[in-house]
C-alpha cells in the first residue's frame, strides 16, 4: 500500500452535517474506512468507525439539512460525542493504519471530496487538534472516479453502474455513504488493476 499511492493511505470519510457551510454549520455525523490491500494488490475496504457528533457552541442548524439527513442532534440517545472526542476516535485507528502499512500520510477519499475535507479541517482548527493523520488539501474524489469508470457522477448512479445495489432508505446516513463509497472506490481501482494486468499478461483474477 504505501508504494500504491505514493506514501498515500486513503481513507474513505462522509460527513452530515447542519448545512453547507463549514465554519457556520454543525457536523453532526462521521464515519471513515480505511483501504487495504492484499498480497496480489487488490484492494478493500475494512469496517466503519463511525459517532454522532455535538453540534459546536454557537454553530447553526439547517432545517432542510436536518430534513435531508433525519439527524435530530437533540435525540437523547444520539450518544453524540464533542468534536475532539469524536476527531479522535476517528483518527486513532488511522495512525495505527499509518504505522502498520508504512503509509506518510492518510488521504481522504470522499463523494464530493471537498465538501467532507472542508467540515473535517474545520473541526481540526476549532479543537486545535495537532495530530490529524489527513493530508490538508490533497484528496480522492469519487465524482470524478465515478464519471471515468462508469459515466455517473452522482454516488447512487455510480454505485448501480458498478454492478452492486444502492437502497435509498439508507442513504444519507454517514455510515452507509462511507460503506457505499468505498465500495465504489475499491471497484474503480481494482477495475484500473485488472485492465493492467491484462494489458502486460499477469492477470490473476481476484479470490
Amino acid at each position: 500500500m504505501s508504494q500504491r499511492f505514493r506514501g498515500f493511505l486513503p481513507v474513505v470519510i462522509d460527513v452530515e452535517t447542519g448545512g453547507f457551510d463549514c465554519e457556520r454549520h454543525a457536523l453532526l455525523e462521521i464515519a471513515a474506512i480505511i483501504i487495504s490491500m492484499d498480497d496480489e494488490g487488490w484492494v478493500h475496504p475494512e469496517r466503519a468507525v463511525s459517532t454522532h457528533v455535538e453540534a459546536f457552541a454557537g454553530s447553526e442548524l439547517d432545517p432542510r439539512s436536518l430534513e435531508i439527513t433525519g439527524i435530530d442532534p437533540d435525540h437523547p440517545f444520539r450518544g453524540a460525542l464533542p468534536e475532539k472526542e469524536a476527531l479522535e476516535l476517528i483518527f486513532k485507528p488511522v495512525r495505527q493504519a499509518l504505522r502498520s502499512t508504512e503509509c506518510q500520510r492518510a488521504v481522504l477519499v470522499g463523494h464530493n471530496a471537498a465538501f467532507d475535507l472542508g467540515f473535517l479541517n474545520a473541526a481540526i482548527r476549532r479543537t486545535a487538534h495537532k495530530r490529524s493523520p489527513f493530508h490538508l488539501f490533497s484528496c480522492f474524489d469519487t465524482v470524478s472516479l465515478g464519471g471515468l469508470a462508469f459515466g455517473q457522477t452522482v454516488l447512487s448512479r455510480a454505485v448501480e453502474a458498478s454492478g452492486r445495489t444502492w437502497d435509498v432508505r439508507e442513504a444519507h446516513s454517514a455510515v452507509y455513504d462511507t460503506e457505499r463509497t468505498a465500495e465504489l472506490f475499491c471497484d474503480v481501482v481494482n477495475r484500473w488493476k485488472r485492465m493492467s494486468d491484462l494489458s502486460t499478461g499477469s492477470f490473476v483474477e481476484r479470490a
